[in-house]
């Protein structure tokens, strides 16, 4: 089966034509991935504008389709199935994908199956590439039914839930954020701190400057504990930074990222001096960082002994962090026996259309025979929602 797909839900036009084959489980052949970013054209507003998201996707959309079949080598007429992201994200840059997507159904009397944004990433942990098979990473696999249930944690600029599948496109949100998303909390950070947006990448690359000058003894203590201590030891009193883990100690499995990046804003308007002091900046990076990473992998463990998942996986922008890659699944294998960890290939971990494509899949073989022959006419029915819900 040849799938056609398109994700235009922020600042990314992405499309991706995706061979499907069904073995033993389901194997997926990426023929095409072509992604165009808008970061350069939203970086000196601080952020995505919406209007300027919707009219670049609008010039890019159709340059970037004939891009995926050239490079797929294939014709329209031999696609056998149009997915696209139908919601959430900016509605403006939403309408572009859908419009685009609907056209191309009608044109090419295709069917056509909207996609939930986050259903695509957590997808994105089910497509396994060559280098993740040679080297046997948790990275992709390929999910029968017999490994659930799945935990995910859906880390990303505008989510921060924790997912529980008992089944395929089956899911029950039992922890979300009570405020900023995870994702959201880094840009904002990194705004306070001048680093720019993206901010989430900056973050990281001070944090791990910062982490690599952090000496290698370490004193007898919780894994939590010791980096606090590393942290205030190493700086030996010049910058004694220690940040809050919010609602790392209550009941639930909610989290809150609004207070820690109030934490950052406080200390920064305290030394805004030592502004130009990149240690100082590093300093901050790192501690933010491990605060956000601490309250995740402390929700993520709290809410796998309740469940008793046979997997847990990490999808979301938020995702292609390597300190939570690492960390979580070290976590896992320390804390959880016998419990499995999957993370997203990194070129997957952003937004992009193949993940949209392999969520599709599993929509169509999931549909009734009468549910198939109705997505011939989405072209008709499909809209656009900026709040949808998983």
């Amino acid at each position: 089966m040849l799938i056609f797909s398109i994700e235009t839900s922020c600042d990314e036009t992405a499309i991706a034509i995706v061979k499907a084959k069904k073995n033993k489980n389901y194997n997926f052949r990426v023929l095409a991935n072509v992604v165009l970013s808008q970061i350069k054209d939203h970086a000196k507003f601080g952020g995505v504008v919406p209007n300027l998201s919707a009219r670049l996707h609008l010039e890019n959309i159709i340059p970037c389709v004939d891009n995926a079949f050239k490079k797929a080598k294939i014709l329209p007429k031999q696609i056998d199935l149009i997915t696209v992201t139908r919601g959430p994200g900016l509605i403006p840059a939403l309408l572009i994908g859908t419009q685009t997507a609907k056209i191309f159904s009608y044109l090419w009397q295709k069917p056509l199956v909207g996609i939930h944004h986050i259903e695509g990433h957590i997808y994105a942990n089910f497509i396994k590439n060559k280098i993740s098979a040679i080297f046997n990473l948790p990275v992709g696999r390929q999910i029968s039914n017999s490994q659930f249930p799945i935990l995910c944690l859906v880390v990303s600029g505008g989510h921060t839930q924790l997912v529980l599948m008992k089944k395929h496109l089956n899911y029950k949100i039992i922890g979300e954020t009570l405020d900023d998303a995870v994702g959201e909390a880094f840009d904002k950070t990194a705004r306070i701190l001048g680093l720019g947006y993206p901010g989430g990448p900056a973050i990281s690359q001070f944090a791990a400057k910062w982490k690599s000058e952090i000496p290698n003894s370490q004193p007898k203590a919780g894994l939590l504990q010791r980096r606090m201590n590393i942290g205030l030891k190493h700086l030996a009193g010049k910058f004694q930074i220690k940040f809050p883990r919010p609602m790392i100690n209550s009941k639930d499995f909610n989290f809150s990222f609004s207070g820690l990046k109030t934490a950052v804003l406080y200390t920064v308007q305290k030394n805004k001096k030592l502004l130009k002091n990149e240690k100082f900046i590093q300093s901050i990076s790192y501690e933010f960082q491990q605060s956000a990473i601490d309250v995740l992998i402390s929700k993520t463990i709290k809410a796998a002994r309740k469940y008793n998942p046979k997997i847990i996986m990490l999808a979301g922008g938020v995702s292609a962090n390597k300190e939570l890659r690492k960390q979580l699944n070290e976590t896992v294998k320390k804390s959880l026996h016998g419990v499995k960890y999957i993370m997203p290939d990194i070129k997957y971990s952003t937004d992009n259309s193949v993940m949209i494509a392999v969520a599709g899949y599993y929509r169509w073989q999931n549909m009734s025979k009468l549910q198939r022959k109705k997505a011939f006419d989405n072209w008709k029915r499909l809209k656009a929602s900026a709040n949808l819900k998983l």
